[in-house]
């Protein structure tokens, strides 16, 4: 988990292209079918050029890909650190480039969603290993981590409630592609969700099965804490999880409380302060 991310761990391997003898209609009729704003050329697997929105703007229908297409590209290699193609994304200014290996054949293309999505995976290894270390230490077993896909049917949630507002962002994500892989304690007969309810629960809603999971193998049938508070707290399957409609997350609560606070004339807020600011003036 410590090996730095690379380009062929997060590229899209098949990839829509057009060819150098079609034609700027062609390419729009593609982009009408797709939504993509641009496509790899290619001639005998090999990329050619690239052809975009702005490309085929003022061209005739009837023109060829060839002729309109931008020939000087930049491309990335399977083997790239995936923080060398966000400076090459950003700088550049463009949304994806194509992946070519070493012989030149097209065999990938890296967008900026997908360097998005590493980053947002980075922030997981950390908390698996914590936690790893945490349960060999209290339990006196060796756990391993693995990671595959899991059933989210199978999972016992350890969480009792989630706000309706994250579950929003985390439809939007799974959607996007964007989810980080949840975490999952994975017990004889028994799979755990550690962390991750938001996520499970909106896969669940789009009717998605299997999800991007860490996994800890627990080898023996012990008893965890958080297996006890889950069956204390009557949570066996995922439907027993509360979505809290009316209450958003204390972190929106406070983010609006503050917008609400600069929205206030500057003269009332000095004369009304909220109270952390009342009691750090007393304290002075």
């Amino acid at each position: 988990m410590t090996d730095k991310l690379r380009v062929g761990d997060y590229m899209t391997g098949k990839v829509i292209t057009v060819s150098p003898e079609d034609t700027v209609m062609d390419v729009i009729k593609l982009t009408r079918e797709t939504g993509h704003d641009g496509f790899p050329v290619t001639r005998d697997g090999k990329v050619d050029g690239y052809i975009s929105s702005l490309d085929m703007l003022l061209c005739d229908s009837d023109e060829l890909v060839k002729n309109v297409m931008s020939r000087n590209i930049i491309v990335a290699h399977p083997s790239m650190e995936i923080n060398e193609v966000a400076r090459v994304i950003f700088r550049l200014g463009v949304s994806k480039l194509p992946v070519v290996d070493d012989t030149g054949r097209l065999v990938g293309i890296i967008t900026n969603s997908d360097v998005i999505r590493s980053q947002i995976e980075r922030a997981d290894p950390a908390k698996v290993w914590k936690l790893k270390k945490t349960l060999e230490t209290v339990h006196n077993v060796e756990i391993t981590v693995t990671r595959g896909e899991v059933d989210i049917n199978d999972l016992v949630p350890t969480q009792s409630k989630i706000f309706a507002d994250e579950l929003e962002g985390r439809i939007y994500e799974l959607k996007k592609g964007l989810a980080e892989p949840i975490i999952v304690i994975h017990k004889p007969n028994t799979w755990l969700l550690a962390d991750g309810h938001h996520r499970v629960v909106a896969a669940k809603r789009l009717g998605i099965r299997k999800i991007d999971a860490y996994i800890l193998q627990v080898p023996k049938d012990i008893t965890l804490g958080m297996e006890k508070t889950a069956a204390k707290s009557g949570l066996h399957k995922l439907d027993d999880i509360e979505v809290l409609d009316f209450e958003k997350h204390p972190l929106i609560e406070i983010t609006e409380r503050l917008m609400m606070r600069d929205r206030r004339p500057l003269d009332e807020v000095e004369r009304n302060p909220p109270d952390g600011e009342r009691r750090s003036a007393e304290s002075e």
